[in-house]
């Protein structure tokens, strides 16, 4: 059964199972309770009605229960949410049950507490409202869970052990998070420790708070329905709080969690058909997303489905085609013979640069491969141009990938410039793609197969480049012409040339201009040559 949850057995001992779950789009079931739900619709339970949760239109009676984000905690971890829970007495094995989820949630989910960060608390001790703040982490001090003495926040991030683990996620920051009720009872320092008074969860207890913070608000949202349906499973009463930001966000400045934000999703039956080759009956559809917990109708051709509290992974109608799949049973769909065969062989494109590199590899040149991104700095401040047709990376990890590159001759000129100790002549060739901006496209960019080859050496000039050029071409069996270059800043004018083919500008080389060189550190002068092979294909 395991296979429904996308998930398999990884042993056993006793009746403590342990299971490996495969999908990392589904965080509902990394929990025992999880597992348990999907597969007890799997088997025709009818799936629970978790009515708990807040709506934009729908907001259920607090009864006073409050949580304050002040403004002073923006800075380091804007968002806090919570909720509570009565009715149900914990036992050793719920309690296990919690912290295995609360841990698999913050540590996989939250980016271990980086974005998300949960606390469990004792309810019967807090006075609302509950606090959220950002506080002086040399002047606040409780006592944290695991010890008896009180400690200050940054001396929790030294000595404690959870301190040393996530006290950097903050470290840095001016004034740390930290949670109290209305009294001035310390629930929490997050995402580190819990106080050893209210945040002690025992056995016995059955009044529960549990508060997430981070800078997350909708994966935060989706954590806290994620545990208020499992602590539901498990017999809970769960209970709304009001959560009060101080400013603005996506859902409101206030907020009672649990909180449904989910949108409806629906996919045509033609798509379902298309996409899984079986011909299933609106019921059949109906059927299947029913025994993956998901409610859904069919009217007019068209699945519609009511995305349950703890999912928020239908991202697109093949998404919910996907859950029909599963829920029909892959074991239900008749194996089929493909209709069409085809020969495998290689593209032109390929076949040209095979015949390339061994013509290269023929003249001696050493074979290079290179990254497709860069910095502006290889791309284009080393080579003296402005870059203004190179296609730039909105939101790259570091400067190191800000840009696609447009030529294989600043990443050819990156090598020669830490191979200043090699013998030389160096010689070196890359086939591979190059990528730039292009109005003409409907893309806006377009992205060709190029050859690079440079070589550095006391006795390099325009005239080897020249020759080794027209070698080339003549293994092509490619006619050609030179033309002037003009404006090209890369090369010494009056050194450098255009390659034609026909009428058509495929490629140019030259000199390496002394300023390049300085730029990249090079101190033995250089050739390089770049041709657009897709353009000599092209071109008779």
């Amino acid at each position: 059964m395991l296979p429904v949850a996308k998930a398999e057995l990884d042993g056993h001992e006793g009746d403590l199972l342990k299971i490996e779950l495969n999908d990392t789009n589904r965080p509902d079931l990394w929990s025992a309770a999880g597992v348990a739900r999907l597969l007890k619709a799997y088997w025709g339970v009818e799936a629970p009605v978790y009515d708990f949760c807040s709506t934009e239109e729908e907001t259920f009676d607090n009864e006073g229960r409050e949580l304050h984000v002040h403004s002073s905690v923006s800075s380091v971890r804007p968002y806090g949410i919570a909720f509570a829970a009565k009715g149900h007495t914990i036992d050793e094995q719920d309690l296990e049950a919690l912290i295995q989820s609360q841990e698999k949630l913050c540590s996989n989910f939250g980016r271990k507490r980086k974005t998300i960060a949960m606390g469990i608390y004792r309810s019967s001790l807090i006075k609302y409202p509950v606090h959220y703040r950002g506080v002086d982490p040399d002047t606040t001090s409780f006592v944290p869970l695991g010890m008896s003495e009180k400690l200050t926040l940054r001396e929790i991030c030294s000595q404690h052990p959870k301190g040393k683990e996530y006290g950097p996620i903050v470290a840095d920051s001016p004034v740390f998070p930290y949670i109290t009720d209305d009294n001035g009872e310390t629930l929490s320092f997050p995402p580190v420790i819990n106080s050893a008074r209210i945040g002690a969860v025992e056995i016995g207890d059955d009044e529960l708070f549990l508060e997430l913070s981070g800078t997350d608000l909708p994966d935060m949202l989706l954590a806290a329905s994620i545990m208020a349906c499992d602590m539901s499973d498990l017999g809970f009463d769960i209970l709304p709080v009001k959560v009060i930001f101080p400013e603005e966000t996506e859902f409101g400045k206030e907020l009672t969690v649990p909180y449904y934000f989910q949108e409806p999703i629906s996919c045509s039956l033609a798509l379902v058909h298309k996409t899984l080759g079986e011909k299933m009956t609106g019921e059949e559809a109906v059927a299947s997303l029913k025994r993956m917990g998901i409610y859904a109708f069919c009217s007019d051709e068209t699945i519609y489905a009511t995305v349950p509290e703890f999912r928020n992974d239908f991202l697109h109608p093949a998404d919910l085609v996907e859950d029909i799949m599963i829920g029909y049973g892959l074991g239900n769909f008749e194996p089929e013979m493909p209709q069409d065969f085809t020969v495998g062989r290689l593209t032109a494109a390929e076949e040209m640069g095979r015949k390339v590199k061994d013509i290269m590899v023929g003249l001696g040149f050493q074979e290079m491969v290179y990254n497709y991104l860069g910095s502006r700095r290889e791309y284009a401040t080393n080579m003296e141009v402005d870059g203004k047709q190179y296609i730039t990376i909105a939101n790259p990890m570091s400067e190191n990938y800000e840009m696609v590159r447009p030529s294989i001759i600043p990443s050819m000129m990156e090598s020669e410039s830490v191979s200043g100790h090699a013998p030389f002549p160096h010689k070196i060739f890359e086939v591979g793609k190059v990528a730039f901006l292009d109005d003409t496209d409907n893309s806006g960019t377009t992205t060709r197969n190029n050859l690079g080859f440079l070589s550095s050496d006391s006795v390099m000039g325009f005239n080897e480049v020249s020759s080794l050029v027209n070698t080339l071409m003549y293994f092509l069996g490619k006619g050609f012409s030179l033309a002037s270059l003009d404006g090209d800043t890369r090369f010494i004018e009056g050194r450098c040339a255009a390659v034609m083919v026909g009428e058509t500008k495929v490629g140019v080389f030259g000199e390496i201009h002394p300023k390049v060189l300085e730029n990249w550190g090079c101190g033995m002068p250089t050739v390089a040559c770049e041709i657009d092979l897709d353009l000599v294909m092209a071109t008779k």
